[in-house]
């Protein structure tokens, strides 16, 4: 597992000190896996309570995000949002990655300023917005918003998981490991893969060519 890094409230204290009120640390998760929608979350922390630990979310271990998760809930606004397996396919990753995030910022209702995780703006933002690269590892908003969108999209995963069984998405999330693969060679494709993805469309496409 990787090092967790510790991330600082610099970014939102200096906005706060341009006179810009409700920050919003925002992030997304998902864009690699073979299955499931791309989630993303929106976070305005109160600075009198935040919690302690906040760190880059791929840098904790799932129990810990899981309790910072709650603790963030708790103790701020928060907004989660998604976009299909279907957008994805229709509009690719990284528009759907977008997407999801301006739904989140959305959700917040009035936001002054997002703080994005990355060094790309989604082009539908009705706020103002900055980009961070390596947010998650800097900005504790953004690093808030990672955790909850993580723990947000690997629950559903589990979820998905026993409606579809022998994929390993309770494990995997449905990132291409090894045994994702096998299984869907084995299994065939479910409606939740993402069929732009080269793996599964490969599969298909043979699939396809055997048939005909």
């Amino acid at each position: 597992m990787a090092r967790a890094t510790f991330p600082d409230f610099q970014f939102e204290t200096e906005a706060m000190a341009r006179g810009v009120t409700l920050v919003a640390g925002v992030d997304e998760v998902g864009r690699g896996p073979l299955a499931g929608p791309v989630f993303a979350a929106a976070v305005i922390l109160d600075p009198a309570r935040i919690p302690q630990g906040l760190a880059d979310s791929k840098a904790l271990a799932a129990p810990r995000r899981a309790e910072l998760a709650r603790l963030i809930h708790a103790q701020a606004r928060v907004s989660i949002a998604e976009a299909s397996v279907e957008e994805i396919d229709t509009i690719n990753i990284l528009r759907a990655a977008h997407l999801a995030m301006e739904r989140a910022v959305l959700g917040l209702g009035s936001v002054g300023l997002a703080l994005i995780d990355g060094n790309l703006f989604p082009r539908g933002l009705t706020c103002p917005a900055q980009a961070i690269v390596k947010g998650d590892a800097r900005c504790l908003s953004i690093a808030a918003a990672s955790i909850v969108a993580k723990v947000a999209r690997d629950e559903r995963m589990v979820d998905l998981a026993q409606q579809y069984p022998g994929y390993g998405w309770e494990r995997n999330a449905g990132y291409p490991t090894k045994a994702h693969h096998t299984a869907l060679l084995n299994l065939g494709v479910t409606p939740h893969h993402r069929r732009s993805f080269a793996p599964v469309h490969n599969i298909l496409y043979q699939d396809n060519s055997a048939n005909n």
